[in-house]
Formats: C-alpha cells, sequence, structure tokens
C-alpha cells in the first residue's frame, strides 16, 4: 500500500494525511469534552476564599458586559442580558464544570461577535471592541486559568489553540467595519494565562509527588531499620546458641562413657544426637558469617567493650554499664529486687541490651536528667524499669536515626514479652518491659506492674485487676 493513502472500514482509499487529520479530532474531542479533573484542595480556605473572590469577578464581568453591549454594542435588551450573563456564568460553572464552561465562553463570544458585526461603525467616531468584549476576555482568562489548572497541559493547549484559531477567524478572517481589534490581546494573554495555569499545577503535582517519594523512603527507612536490628539481635544470640549447641555435642560424646557397658542403640542415638548438634552448629556460623559480611561496620566493638569474638554481656556485667554511664556524666540509681539467679542466656542478653539502650537515650535527649535502674527476678521471668527524670536543658541534635525503642521492642517480642515506653507526669521518660523465662505467651507472675509516675516495680492494685 503507497504511504499517500490508507484503507477505511468500508474498503474505499483515502489519503493518509486525511486518517491523521481525523485521528487528531477524535483526540481534540475526547480532551475537551471528556477531560479528567484533578480534586480540589482539602483545605476549606483554599477551596472557598478563591470561590468568593470568582464569584464576585463574575458579578463585576456580567454588569460590564450588560453595559457594553447595551450601549455600545446597541443590542436589545434580552441579548445584551442574554450574552452578559453568560461570561460570568461561565467562571462560576468553571469552579466546577471548565471544560463545559469554556465551551460556554467560546460560544457566547461567537454568538456575541455574529450579533455585533452588523452593528459595527453604527456609531461615528467610536469603535467597538471586537470580535472579543472587554467582559469576555476577562472572563474567558479565568476560564483559561481553572482549566489549566484542572486538567492535563495537553488539553489546556488544546483549548488555547482552539482560542486561537477561532479568533483568527473572526477578525483576520472574516473580519467587519472599522472597530477596535481584541485579538491580539486577547491571544496574548490567553497564552500568559494557560501558561501560569500549567506551571501552577505542574509544581502542585510535583509537591505531591515529593510528599509521596518522602512518605515512601521514611517507610523504607524504618523497615531497613527494622531489618538491620534483627540481623544484629541474630548475630548476637548466634554465640547463645552456639554456646549451648556445643554443650549438646559435647555431653553427647562424652555420655557412652559415663555407662558401663552401654548398649549398640544408646551409642547410635547419642551418635546421632552430637552430629545434628554439630551440623546445626555449621549452619549456624554459615548464617553468621552471611550476616557479618553484610553489615561489617557493626562487628567493630561497641561502647561496652565487645567485639565480634567478645562474649555477649549477661546482667553480670550491669554493673560495668553503670559504672561506664555514670563515668559519661550521667547519675544513675540502681535497684534489684527479689533473689539474683542465673537467667536463660538470650533473656540476660536482652535485658542488658535494653539497659545499655535506654541509658544511652537518657544521654543523648535529657541532658542534665538523672536515671534509675531496677531489675526484679520474680519466678516467671525478668521485670526491667530504666526511668529518668525532666532534663535541665535542651538536648542539641542526634545524628541517630531515632529508632532505640524500635530495637528494644524487637528484643522483647523475640522473648514473648513486651515493652512499654512514654512520658511521665513530672517531664520524665520510662521504659518498662516484661521478659518471661518461660516459653512465649507465657503470662508473667501475677500481681506486679510498672508504675509510670515514679519509674519503679510495684505490687498490682486489687482494683486494677481485669480479672
Amino acid at each position: 500500500m503507497s504511504r499517500l493513502t490508507a484503507v477505511t472500514e468500508t474498503g474505499a482509499r483515502r489519503p493518509e494525511w486525511t486518517g491523521r487529520v481525523l485521528r487528531w479530532l477524535r483526540i481534540l474531542r475526547d480532551d475537551l469534552c471528556t477531560a479528567r479533573l484533578d480534586p480540589l484542595p482539602p483545605s476549606v480556605w483554599l477551596r472557598w476564599l478563591p470561590h468568593g473572590v470568582l464569584c464576585l469577578a463574575a458579578f463585576g464581568v456580567t454588569l460590564g458586559g450588560i453595559a457594553q453591549l447595551s450601549d455600545n454594542g446597541h443590542l436589545g435588551p434580552g441579548l445584551a442580558s442574554l450574552l452578559g450573563f453568560a461570561p460570568g456564568g461561565a467562571v462560576v460553572l468553571a469552579m466546577w464544570r471548565p471544560v463545559p464552561a469554556w465551551w460556554v465562553s467560546v460560544g457566547t463570544m461567537l454568538v456575541g461577535a455574529v450579533a455585533l458585526h452588523g452593528r459595527l461603525g453604527m456609531t461615528s467616531g467610536v469603535r467597538f471592541t471586537w470580535p472579543w468584549t472587554v467582559a469576555g476576555i476577562i472572563a474567558h482568562l479565568l476560564v483559561l486559568l481553572l482549566l489549566a489548572l484542572r486538567v492535563r497541559a495537553r488539553v489546556a493547549v488544546e483549548a488555547l489553540a482552539v482560542t486561537v484559531v477561532v479568533t483568527w477567524l473572526l477578525d483576520g478572517v472574516w473580519g467587519g467595519a472599522p472597530h477596535q481589534s481584541t485579538s491580539v490581546v486577547a491571544v496574548v494573554l490567553a497564552v500568559i494565562v494557560v501558561a501560569l495555569g500549567t506551571a501552577l499545577r505542574g509544581r502542585r503535582e510535583a509537591r505531591a509527588e515529593l510528599g509521596r517519594q518522602a512518605s515512601l523512603t521514611e517507610e523504607e527507612r524504618a523497615r531497613r531499620t527494622l531489618l538491620e536490628e534483627r540481623s544484629r539481635i541474630a548475630r548476637e544470640l548466634h554465640d547463645v546458641v552456639a554456646h549451648h549447641m556445643s554443650v549438646i555435642s559435647i555431653q553427647a560424646q562424652v555420655a557412652p562413657h559415663l555407662v558401663e557397658n552401654p548398649s549398640d542403640e544408646l551409642r547410635e542415638n547419642l551418635d546421632g544426637i552430637r552430629n545434628n548438634a554439630l551440623e546445626a552448629l555449621t549452619e549456624l556460623r554459615r548464617v553468621l558469617g552471611v550476616l557479618r559480611s553484610e553489615s561489617p561496620d557493626e562487628d567493630a566493638p561497641d561502647d561496652s567493650g565487645t567485639g565480634p569474638h567478645s562474649p555477649q554481656p549477661t546482667l553480670d556485667r550491669l554493673d560495668t554499664l553503670v559504672e561506664n554511664t555514670r563515668a559519661a556524666g550521667l547519675t544513675v540509681t540502681v535497684r534489684i529486687n527479689g533473689e539474683r539467679r542465673p537467667m536463660q542466656s538470650g533473656v540476660e542478653l536482652s535485658a542488658y541490651r535494653i539497659v545499655q539502650e535506654a541509658l544511652s537515650n537518657v544521654l543523648r535527649h535529657a541532658p542534665g536528667a538523672t536515671a534509675h535502674v531496677e531489675i526484679e527476678y520474680i519466678p516467671y521471668g525478668l521485670l526491667v524499669s530504666v526511668a529518668n527524670s525532666r532534663p535541665t536543658r535542651s538536648a542539641p541534635p542526634s545524628p541517630g536515626a531515632g529508632h532505640g525503642l524500635l530495637g528494644m521492642r524487637e528484643r522483647a517480642a523475640m522473648l514473648g514479652g513486651s515493652l512499654t515506653a512514654g512520658s511521665g507526669p513530672d517531664g520524665g521518660y520510662r521504659v518498662f518491659a516484661e521478659l518471661p523465662a518461660a516459653a512465649p505467651g507465657a503470662r508473667l507472675v501475677p500481681g506486679r506492674t510498672a508504675d509510670l509516675t515514679t519509674g519503679t516495680i510495684r505490687a498490682l492494685d486489687p482494683k486494677d485487676d481485669p480479672a
């Protein structure tokens, strides 16, 4: 088929440029009839204050248009009123339906230009503004501005192009008796208004997109921080789990020598236990290698003196942690309730890290405050409370990500416990953690709760008991 022709649905041939023109006209019809509108601003002031100003402008346009059409245009009262009300109504309609309002404005201009064409030059020495009246120009500019603010840039440009073409056909092609031409002024102002409206709409869209991206970035940062904290907890617990697996392996290897004439079945079972423990220990080391290779910066020794190959801290090192904190300038008091006894390694590690993070937060965010650490050993676990008083001066900006509480909650949730934190009535801040030593989901000893007023652990009032 030749490039200059195209086949229609009926089989006839027509020039290819005709098909392109028809496609452009269909696109123009769809854009200027069914254009999708942007929603109005959610703010009441942003919505109704400009609406009130536009209504006043529409009222002025109506009065000015009627006076000009009846006095200088020599139109009858009925037609002058109709052509005067239409531009003002188009401005009001454009606040909700800008595309139909644009059609009303253009149509009113066409009807008015045709009606005034035969009356141009009727008054000697007076040249009427044609084809656009002054009121019509003002109304059409407001309609184009509202249109550009609510629709895509392509639709606004198409409306501008149609306005320019119609103006040129009336004044440049059809013409009329001597008159004061408003074609150039109307076209130039229309171009400026459409450019301004398109720029404002683009700026609004850019700000909305920036807000969405900022929200996504914040969510991604929080998610990454959570994953990093879980990875750090997993690396710390590796030494605890590896120790228990090593003990199981050694006990399974030594057990046959503690029994006289052990049976083959016993030896076989103990060998299976030892081999499984060794395999599990090997897999743990592989996983730890991957975690440490992903975060090499966190393998460096921390403030507590624990490096990547050092034993994980327990509550036996709590005194050292408190002394280091006091050396940093923070007044810390410690109280331990209940019979002190060894806990599971994961419980002691989590308790130590919670106290460490809470005291670090006091140093960073509450300068001049005093801190009180209270630990209570209960039959079913451990209760940890860290409270600080009101700071005496404002805290300097902290370079951290501000997710220390997230890590503490993860440690408590890992053990099946819980952690609460919040400000007290005295202006201080309190962290309270329940760490069960039994299986996750086991309820701690009843009758204990955290007193957020004093930051201590107290007996539960019978009136507060939900049972």
